[in-house]
């Protein structure tokens, strides 16, 4: 049975109007051995206001940049944002508000892992503005949980979930699967319960072993055995029958959600759309006198601290992208959605459109299928070579 991904219902003009701001806190607690995202342990305790007031000259000189947006999303991404104070949130929010305009339902999205729960701490970022959290549990099984590193336990992770509800009206959590020796029947059995727990919104993503990690050391030297290709596309097909049956439709390749409950910042990134980038290894993608500049900052956090207090900013990539590269961002972005993109689109950035030819040979293969309206889209079929499909269709 094929499940198609549920299209996002949001209007043209809405789309175009998104802008999110990403502020990186880029500590943990450790290190996991799969994880190649710009975080860093510290065992001396961190000067929160000090970095609280760095972020708040980046975001101002930022803003300087990129004025007259109206700010819809808000993402404290990381590393482990939930190990700063409720106070150093509620700074850096005021920060956003006071050099932009904050629209009144904006989403404001902070990542927790489940170590660092607690209700008291999270009614502190409640009241600072936060109204959704998204929380790294990554597995509900303790043996699996130790080979993944991470530092709670599955009961530590109901019980976060449990916190969450009580606290926030949106959450979402993520698990990763095709983890080693994985069966088809445990996942299921796994995504079963974490669906029951999930009021909204789950990111599900395949285990994929990342250069510079200790799991690619492991995995190069065959200590660390991860499913094959057929029982990875197996697990795959397993994720989407089993959310689809509960009502957790994929509107993108990872990410499951209730129909009007998916999360607005990162679809931000997938449209194509604005985003400031702030804090140590932020990326962003800003339009500036019409032209879209693709921006990242210092990544290690003490040379980005002294960077913006030198200079009100830590950015050291700012890049221009000619059409060609816009379009084929777009493209890449675009098509890991259930609402595809819309070809005209594509043609506007890049100045040529896409070639007909490559399009009705896709469709011939079930890769991709194109609706009344000319939208584009990758079918269930075509996701798991989804590298491929937009390779060729770039060409």
């Amino acid at each position: 049975m094929e499940h198609e991904l549920r299209k996002v219902g949001t209007s043209g003009q809405n789309q175009q109007e998104a802008f999110g701001v990403y502020v990186h806190w880029p500590f943990c607690l450790s290190k996991c051995p799969y994880c190649d995202f710009n975080s860093h342990v510290r065992h001396a305790a961190i000067d929160e206001e000090r970095f609280a007031r760095a972020f708040a000259r980046e975001i101002e000189t930022t803003a300087s940049r990129a004025d007259g947006r109206e700010v819809t999303s808000i993402f404290l991404g990381g590393g482990t944002p939930s190990l700063m104070q409720p106070r150093t949130v509620a700074a850096i929010l005021d920060a956003i508000g006071k050099h932009w305009n904050v629209a009144g339902d904006a989403e404001v999205t902070l990542e927790a892992n489940p170590t660092s729960v607690e209700a008291t701490r999270f009614a502190g970022y409640r009241a600072a503005g936060v109204n959704r959290v998204s929380l790294g549990v990554q597995a509900l099984d303790d043996a699996s949980l130790k080979e993944l590193g991470r530092l709670h336990s599955a009961r530590e992770a109901l019980d976060a979930i449990a916190i969450a509800r009580r606290s926030f009206e949106r959450y979402s959590f993520d698990l990763i699967y095709a983890r080693p020796d994985q069966t088809a029947e445990a996942w299921t059995s796994e995504l079963t319960l974490a669906i029951r727990e999930a009021a909204e919104h789950l990111s599900l993503y395949q285990l994929t072993i990342e250069e510079g990690t200790p799991f690619f050391g492991l995995h190069a030297a065959g200590k660390l055995k991860t499913p094959d290709e057929a029982l990875a596309r197996t697990l795959y097909d397993v994720t989407q029958e089993v959310c689809d049956i509960n009502g957790l439709n994929a509107y993108e390749i990872s990410n499951h959600a209730r129909a009007g409950a998916e999360c607005r910042h990162n679809l931000v990134y997938w449209r194509g759309q604005e985003y400031a980038g702030i804090g140590p290894g932020a990326h962003g993608r800003l339009d500036i006198d019409g032209v879209r500049h693709a921006t990242s900052t210092e990544k290690r956090p003490e040379a980005w601290l002294m960077r913006v207090e030198t200079n009100g900013h830590g950015v050291v990539v700012d890049d221009l992208l000619n059409s060609e590269e816009r379009a084929d961002e777009f493209l890449l972005m675009g098509l890991r959605l259930a609402e595809g993109i819309d070809p005209r689109r594509y043609t506007a950035l890049s100045g040529r459109p896409l070639d007909p030819r490559r399009i009705a040979l896709l469709r011939e293969q079930g890769a991709i299928a194109v609706d009344d309206g000319g939208r584009l889209r990758v079918t269930q079929a075509g996701f798991p070579v989804l590298d491929a499909v937009v390779a060729d269709l770039a060409a």
